[in-house]
């Protein structure tokens, strides 16, 4: 299946395809998530309106590593098996990932300062998240600190591979430390413990997010193949 689709032709005529169909959906699902967000939602008895920033903060959040998870194991793939597509994708959700690591930093900040009467504590789950947005950042710089693009592949993938470890961290850091953060109240093995009508805004804005997601990363890659593509034609003119 992965060597199916590592031809450049044939990824980009299935994408082409696709794209239309998960923008259409992500649109549906914002637009739904939203409406039950700010209107439906039931208001929360501690925290009042406030608890409505959760249905941005938390998807933000599960994308953030959902990305970084992905990231790593395209690279891996990319170093194990020499697939040029899975390194494309790496560097196609670099980007996407350090944008929902930062919106869920925001987010979080804005919903901290009433709940707890400040933007910011260094506490294990927030320090590690900055981290993440940190090796997102490290991500992208790296691959473009070489001037051969392989290098800055593998030097990059490293980095990712060596990072995931931040992942386990953040996911357990409630339960591992003392945090200002409550332990997961959707994601348990007892079931979710929040108010049955937050979850449908909740869970349609994890969709939305993750269908975006999907969506602007199958239109990166289609680009970075083109960019490449493009690159190559001028280096073999160049060498004509």
């Amino acid at each position: 299946m992965l060597h199916y689709f590592a031809n450049p032709t044939r990824f980009q005529r299935l994408s082409r395809r696709i794209e239309p169909w998960l923008l259409v959906a992500m649109i549906l699902c914002f637009a739904f998530g939203l409406y039950f967000a700010l209107f439906s939602s039931p208001v929360d008895y501690q925290q009042g309106h406030t608890v409505r920033i959760m249905y941005i903060h938390v998807p933000a959040a599960w994308m953030a590593l959902f990305c970084y998870t992905a990231m790593a194991v395209a690279a891996a793939v990319a170093m194990i098996w020499k697939h040029a597509l899975a390194d494309v994708a790496a560097k196609a959700t670099a980007p996407i990932g350090a944008v929902f690591t930062f919106l869920a930093l925001v987010t979080g900040s804005l919903w901290g300062k009433p709940m707890w009467g400040t933007w910011w504590v260094w506490d294990a789950r927030l320090t590690s998240v900055l981290v993440l947005f940190f090796l997102y950042l490290g991500y992208m710089a790296l691959r473009d600190a070489f001037d051969e693009p392989g290098r800055g592949a593998r030097a990059s993938a490293i980095l990712v591979l060596v990072g995931f470890v931040n992942v386990p961290i953040i996911k357990f850091s409630v339960d591992w430390w003392n945090t200002l953060h409550q332990p997961s109240s959707v994601l348990r093995m007892d079931g979710p413990t929040i108010h049955p009508d937050m979850l449908t805004p909740l869970f349609l804005m994890a969709a939305a997010f993750q269908l975006y997601y999907f969506w602007l990363v199958l239109v990166r890659i289609r680009r970075e193949l083109m960019a490449n593509r493009t690159r190559a034609l001028r280096h073999r003119q160049a060498a004509a």
